[in-house]
């Protein structure tokens, strides 16, 4: 008897089209864009002590709030425009959260002013190829790792908040840097694809 052709990472599941949707088109496709890379970042830090589900279902809502992440805006951000924002219940309301955009913003500017390619940077942390694991349960993948426990690091000592190890392993697997999908899933093969 063949396997059925609808095997997928069970934390997507068929009934929340959302999240499936996500999981079929998004999760694991390595992303190069440097501003793409910030804004994903950013949504794992928003996800801090929440679930993903609760993010990608506000992530509309949040773009249109958050100047589409846009960081030369979201940098000069103050405080009558953080009050504006937390009054938006259609986002994370939460005031620390939201301070940490705006720095992270102007953490993001300083590469750009230092001449240095955010993408690029954040690659290298897996020698700018995606990592390739064969799990066949995504339980069995960690919450972190060493690339995620380095890339934290750096990313702290460059001004960064919200993206401890663990949020950063987040973001490396939606951003396609570590490839997690079961290996029965047909997103295991085809995210390695689009590697470059």
């Amino acid at each position: 008897m063949s396997a059925p052709s609808d095997i997928h990472c069970p934390w997507a599941p068929a009934d929340d089209p959302v999240y499936r949707a996500y999981h079929d088109t998004e999760w694991g496709v390595p992303e190069y864009d440097g501003r793409a890379l910030w804004e994903k970042l950013q949504l794992d830090g928003f996800q801090a002590g929440l679930s993903w589900r609760t993010i990608l279902y506000k992530r509309e809502s949040m773009r249109e709030e958050f100047d589409q992440f846009d960081p030369i805006s979201i940098a000069d951000w103050d405080d009558a425009r953080i009050e504006t924002a937390l009054q938006n219940p259609g986002i994370i309301r939460s005031t620390q959260k939201i301070r940490a955009l705006i720095g992270n913003a102007k953490a993001y500017l300083a590469f750009n002013e230092a001449g240095e390619d955010f993408s690029e940077w954040m690659w290298s942390f897996v020698d700018g190829k995606p990592v390739q694991n064969s799990w066949t349960n995504f339980r069995d993948a960690p919450v972190k790792d060493d690339a995620s426990e380095a890339m934290s690091k750096a990313l702290k000592k460059r001004g960064f908040k919200y993206c401890g190890p663990v949020i950063v392993y987040a973001f490396m697997q939606a951003v396609g840097m570590i490839n997690d999908h079961e290996t029965a899933c047909p997103r295991h093969s085809e995210v390695q694809k689009f590697a470059r």
